[in-house]
């Protein structure tokens, strides 16, 4: 069985480059998800993952995903579904099967996407397969698999992770925490690749 890297490990690593804000792009508009679609719609794998609003209330179902970020090797786009332009863009990519979608804990995410977009995604990996498929038990998020395989620590933001991604308008740390988590599930699974 594989150890995963406990917080003290983790906290004692050198940081993890994160994507810069040039490099992510904010999609809220029809013009600006037809500009992300052409970049992303041939790429052989992204980055992906969801945010959505918190709920507080037991039982509350949540209205999300709010959020949906793609991230190809030098970019991210972080996507607000209010305009349908762009709710239709995220749906074809996350239905193309051509292309493949890696993440973390993506099961949550379906149920969710199903159920706001109406798609079946298509060509998805979790991530924590590979990590199980290698002796690791338990289910590792992408902090924990970044310190595993680049002995880096990534830095995620508690308060971006609980904040409301409902709202019309995102903070900076939100966009750059939405693009991070997809870029980073990315540059994990190329590692993994390319380890075979």
């Amino acid at each position: 069985m594989m150890k995963i890297p406990s917080k003290e490990d983790i906290s004692n690593l050198p940081l993890f480059p994160l994507l810069e804000r040039q490099g992510v792009f904010l999609v809220s508009k029809s013009s600006e998800s037809l500009a992300a679609y052409e970049a992303l719609k041939d790429a052989a794998v992204i980055g992906f993952d969801t945010e959505s609003k918190p709920t507080f209330v037991k039982n509350e179902i949540s209205s999300g995903p709010h959020v949906v970020q793609f991230a190809i090797r030098d970019k991210a786009y972080v996507f607000q579904l209010f305009d349908d332009t762009c709710r239709t863009v995220v749906s074809k990519l996350l239905a193309s099967p051509s292309i493949l979608k890696v993440g973390f804990g993506l099961s949550g995410d379906g149920v969710q996407i199903r159920r706001t977009l109406g798609i079946e995604p298509e060509n998805v990996l979790d991530i924590n397969t590979l990590f199980n498929a290698k002796g690791y038990i338990k289910e590792i998020g992408v902090k924990s698999a970044v310190a595993v395989l680049f002995h880096q620590r990534l830095i995620k933001s508690r308060k971006a992770t609980t904040s409301n991604w409902a709202n019309k308008v995102l903070s900076e740390s939100q966009i750059l925490y939405a693009a991070n988590d997809a870029f980073a599930a990315l540059k994990v699974y190329d590692s993994i690749a390319a380890l075979g």
